[in-house]
């Protein structure tokens, strides 16, 4: 038992407030998040790259994982699905690329709203490299890429603001050959860097183990 006293706590109904404060909310409550760095490519073929902190693994038989976009308010010089939305859509492929700390700031860089026709991965000095089994390319850069194949697409609603998870099934792993062995991957090899709130990332260097009870 913990011998302190439970603090008194705020208590917030979300249809009372605006979803920007909703969304900040969330943000610093769901933490840390691990970043996905999602290469796409179009129907013409013109890549583009961008991170998604709301991202995970949902079960490995198979190997699935998802990540999550909003919509934008359509403001007509950009539409209300993101590049990275329309590209799966249109092509049922993507990558996700894990973000180390080497490339945190890359990563970043591509999150900046510009239009479908930019190369993100020449705006963030990041490295295309061919994939096995799809069409959009991977990050060099990153110590872990995973080529999906689309599952589904789920539209919580229709809104600005409302959330669309994009299911995909993982058809290749590839792991940089220092960092893998007997399927484990060294933490402090893969370096990785998850989001908190705002502006603010946070390392991986601080790790505790706790022995799962029988």
């Amino acid at each position: 038992m913990f011998d302190s006293e439970i603090p008194s706590v705020v208590t917030v109904n979300p249809a009372d407030y605006d979803a920007r404060n909703i969304y900040k909310l969330m943000t610093g409550i769901i933490v840390p998040r691990p970043v996905a760095l999602v290469s796409t490519v179009d129907r013409n073929g013109v890549a583009n790259v961008a991170p998604f902190s709301f991202f995970n693994g949902v079960g490995s038989v198979p190997p699935t994982v998802l990540f999550c976009t909003v919509l934008r308010r359509d403001t007509g010089k950009l539409p209300a699905r993101k590049d990275s939305l329309s590209n799966v859509e249109e092509t049922g492929e993507f990558v996700i690329n894990v973000v180390n700390e080497a490339i945190a700031g890359a990563a970043n860089a591509t999150a900046a709203e510009v239009p479908p026709e930019v190369d993100e991965f020449a705006l963030a000095g990041l490295t295309p490299v061919p994939s096995d089994a799809v069409k959009p390319p991977r990050v060099g850069e990153s110590p872990a890429q995973m080529e999906c194949k689309l599952q589904q697409v789920i539209y919580t609603g229709r809104q600005a603001g409302a959330g669309v998870i994009v299911l995909g099934e993982v058809v290749r792993f590839h792991i940089r050959r220092d960092i893998f062995e007997d399927f484990r991957v060294d933490p402090a090899g893969l370096d990785a860097v998850g989001r908190m709130a705002g502006n603010t990332w946070v390392r991986t260097h601080d790790r505790v183990e706790l022995i799962r009870p029988k």
